[in-house]
This record gives C-alpha cells, sequence and structure tokens, in this order.
C-alpha cells in the first residue's frame, strides 16, 4: 500500500454533497463483474447525508427488491463518476486508510529491506544490528527471519541476548530456533545465565557475580 500514499496529495469531492472523498482500500473482487478495480484504493464519499446515499435505499428497493444503497465513487487518476452498492451505512468506514499509519508502515518496510541487504555483509562486519532488527519484526518475512537466526552463533555477539529473550515472539517455532541459537552461542563463550537475575557468568561460576546467589 506503499503507493496509496501518493494519492494523499489529490483532493477529490463528491459532485453531490460536495464533501471530501475518502480514501479507502478497493476491495479485491468487484462486485460488479468478479475483475479487480486495477486500483489499491478507491475514493468514496462516505458521507451519509450524501443525497446520493439518502435516495438510494428506496430505489434500489423498488427496482431490485434489496436493501442497499449507493456510494459515490472515483477511480485514482480519473474523473469518471461511479456508484458503489453498499449494504449498510458502514461499509468502508473500516477500510478508511489512515495517512499517518500508512507512513509508518512504509518506515518500517524501508527498515525492513535495509536491514534485509545488511543481512549479506553481517557476518564479515560482525554487525549485529540487522539480525537484532528482523527477529524483532513480527511483520519481516519468515524466510527472512529464519535466515537471520543462523547469523546469532557466527557473529558472536552476547548483546543480542537481552533483546532477544525479552522480546514475545508470535511463531513459537522461530523462538525455539533463537533460543537454541543464544544457548549455541553461550556455550560458544563459556557463558551461562543465571537462573535467578538472568545475568550472563561464566559457565563455571559457582556464585553469580551480579545478584550473589550460589548456583
Amino acid at each position: 500500500m506503499s503507493s496509496a500514499l501518493r494519492y494523499f496529495d489529490e483532493v477529490k469531492s463528491c459532485p453531490h454533497c460536495k464533501e471530501n472523498l475518502s480514501i479507502c482500500e478497493a476491495p479485491p473482487i468487484h462486485i460488479g463483474d468478479g475483475l479487480g478495480w486495477g486500483s489499491e484504493v478507491l475514493f468514496i464519499c462516505l458521507n451519509d447525508s450524501c443525497p446520493i446515499f439518502l435516495n438510494g435505499w428506496e430505489k434500489i428497493e423498488q427496482q431490485y427488491g434489496h436493501h442497499a444503497s449507493y456510494r459515490y465513487m472515483e477511480l485514482p487518476d480519473s474523473k469518471e463518476k461511479n456508484y458503489m452498492m453498499v449494504g449498510n451505512s458502514d461499509a468502508f468506514k473500516a477500510c478508511v486508510i489512515d495517512k499517518e499509519a500508512l507512513k509508518s508502515q512504509n518506515k518500517s518496510y524501508q527498515l525492513q529491506k535495509e536491514a534485509t541487504e545488511k543481512l549479506k555483509t553481517c557476518v564479515e562486519d560482525k554487525n549485529i544490528a540487522p539480525v537484532i532488527h528482523l527477529l524483532l519484526a513480527e511483520g519481516a518475512s519468515r524466510t527472512v527471519r529464519k535466515e537471520a537466526v543462523d547469523y546469532i552463533v557466527p557473529i558472536n555477539d552476547l548483546s543480542c541476548i537481552d533483546p532477544l529473550r525479552n522480546h514475545t515472539f508470535k511463531d513459537s517455532a522461530l523462538e525455539s530456533a533463537v533460543n537454541i541459537s543464544i544457548n549455541a552461542l553461550l556455550k560458544a563463550n563459556f557463558k551461562k545465565e543465571c537462573p535467578y537475575c538472568s545475568e550472563i557468568i561464566k559457565a563455571q561460576a559457582k556464585k553469580c557475580l551480579h545478584c550473589k546467589e550460589d548456583l
């Protein structure tokens, strides 16, 4: 939906009520011909006081015997007038695109894209940052996140343990793979986590350096 950002610079108004049209996500299927709309977004009049919407109920009831009405609609980069049949007043209101939310999603996508590119040299550069970024990004590709797990041990940077341990993974299989890699990383560095305070200490320690508990 990142391409939809440019449409916020295009202001369209309803010719029937003069209210600005809302930018909404387009349904995947055209209700008339079963095909797509040819656009990710639609400009739709969501004004419940619009004459088209108010008068549409009676018109459709008389012509088709259905309880429905019309919303005025335009496609991006087009001045063609269209009317979409809706079954209730809430139709499309949940599909209105929030500009700030969209900008945030686009920014997150760009950061994930940059981190994915940096995976190619992260071992050589000893750079754990893109690995952590992708593993903490729940919206990132599962394939890319699984690849990132494989770099935890080769990079050999213990600083990744805290953020990964404190993250709540939605994918249990990925979480398991991360935990296995962390344990391997600790073993490779002759370290372990204190069972009481979770601080990283020497593997042979009998007393925790941090919480002073006997191990």
